[in-house]
């Protein structure tokens, strides 16, 4: 009987922190969108009309130097003069 006097208590410390937990998921959005992350991995992410994508571009083109290749002939590295 001793034994039962003390599991009553631990279950409902047990429950009411599974409430909590449960309520906090809810809150956070941790249940908004079921569906969406199964099918997003389905659709290209490399279509430059979305916004993202437009800005990682940018991002890439200042980095390399303003983006496509000019078309100035000067080979990069493969073609450099070989100072004979």
């Amino acid at each position: 009987m001793d034994t039962l006097f003390m599991l009553i208590p631990l279950v409902l410390v047990l429950l009411a922190f599974a409430v909590g937990a449960l309520l906090w998921a809810i809150k956070s959005g941790q249940f908004d969108d079921l569906e969406g992350p199964a099918y997003r991995i389905l659709f290209d992410d490399d279509d430059p009309r979305i916004p993202f994508n437009r800005e990682r571009e940018g991002e890439a083109e200042h980095r390399d130097g303003g983006g496509s290749d000019s078309g100035d002939g000067d080979g990069g590295e493969d073609g450099e003069k070989n100072g004979s």
